[in-house]
C-alpha cells in the first residue's frame, strides 16, 4: 500500500510562486510514475501533470506549460510541482496521485493512490 502526503500549499498573490511536494511511502517509489491534479470549485478533477517513473519524460497540461514543472527526487521519495507565475484561476485542491507503471497519464481513472490534496489559493 502506497501513502501519499502532499505539502507545500497555501495563500499567494497573483504573480508569485509555490512548490508543492509529495512525499510517497510504502512501495519503493523508483517503480511509480506520479501524476499532478487539481480540482478547481465545482468542477470535475483535471490533470495538471506527470512524471515517468525514471524522470526521463515529464508533460504539463497546456493551461500550465511555461509556468508549471514537475520534478522528482527517487532518494527522498518525492515529487514536486513548482508552480510560477499563479494566476487566481490556478486556486485549488492540488492532488499528485500514484501508479505502478513506467508512465504517466492523463486519466485520474488509471492511478491507484492518491494523496489527501492540498489548497491552493491565488488572490489578485
Amino acid at each position: 500500500q502506497v501513502q501519499l502526503a502532499e505539502s507545500g500549499g497555501g495563500l499567494v498573490q497573483a504573480g508569485g510562486s509555490l512548490r508543492l511536494s509529495c512525499a510517497a511511502s510504502g512501495l519503493s517509489f523508483s517503480i511509480l510514475s506520479m501524476g499532478w491534479f487539481r480540482q478547481l470549485p465545482g468542477k470535475e478533477r483535471e490533470f495538471v501533470g506527470g512524471i515517468s517513473r525514471s524522470a526521463g519524460s515529464t508533460f504539463a497540461s497546456d493551461f500550465v506549460k511555461g509556468r508549471f514543472t514537475i520534478s522528482r527526487d527517487n532518494a527522498k521519495n518525492t515529487v514536486y510541482l513548482q508552480m510560477n507565475s499563479l494566476r487566481p484561476e490556478d486556486t485549488a485542491i492540488y492532488y499528485c496521485a500514484a501508479r505502478v507503471a513506467t508512465n504517466y497519464t492523463s486519466s485520474r481513472y488509471n492511478y491507484n493512490y492518491w494523496g489527501q490534496g492540498t489548497q491552493v489559493t491565488v488572490s489578485s
